[in-house]
């Protein structure tokens, strides 16, 4: 095994972590905490990808704009006490059962695809994946439509977060 490999290997135990203690853990705002951890580490495999503009993009706006917001709106609501029922109901086994044979399933689908286990061709000098990414951005065949409509979502939670906390007289 690599150095890279053991880096990226380490990256997704920690980062997979994280992810199941949003989920697991009872406090608002320590699973605000933990999914900041969790977008660190996707960040961190970005680096890894040789993707440098999308670790920055990662960490500006999720860790920076998203997860800040989040612990905005927990904290305007006044409502940080920890959630003291039950977790989980009578049909977490089966929830449980119906994950594993999920993913199994995407498993064998992908084992099966001869392209999986390929490695990406490297890229020539020529090409320019930030300009490309760019274009594909602000270009209407492609993603400026989802780019507008994230922009309106979280503009959207912000307003609902403030009208949460808005206290009535």
């Amino acid at each position: 095994m690599t150095a890279l490999q053991i880096i990226f290997l380490i990256t997704a135990v920690i980062t997979l972590g994280a992810a199941a203690m949003v989920v697991i853990t009872r406090n608002l705002v320590h699973a605000a905490l933990w999914l900041i951890m969790t977008f660190f580490g996707i960040s961190v495999l970005y680096v890894l990808l040789n993707a440098g503009f999308l670790a920055v993009a990662q960490v500006v706006i999720y860790i920076g704009a998203i997860s800040i917001l989040m612990i905005f709106a927990i904290m305007l609501t006044r409502r940080v006490q920890q959630d003291f029922g039950p977790q989980t109901n009578a049909a977490w086994p089966w929830a449980l059962v119906i994950a594993a044979a999920l993913f199994g399933g995407l498993i064998w689908i992908f084992s099966g695809w001869g392209n999986f286990f390929t490695q990406a061709p490297v890229m020539g000098e020529r090409a320019d994946p930030l300009r490309q990414l760019g274009m594909a951005l602000v270009s209407p065949e492609q993603y400026v439509i989802p780019f507008e409509v994230a922009s309106v979502m979280l503009t959207a939670a912000l307003i609902g977060a403030i009208m949460v906390a808005w206290e009535r007289k």
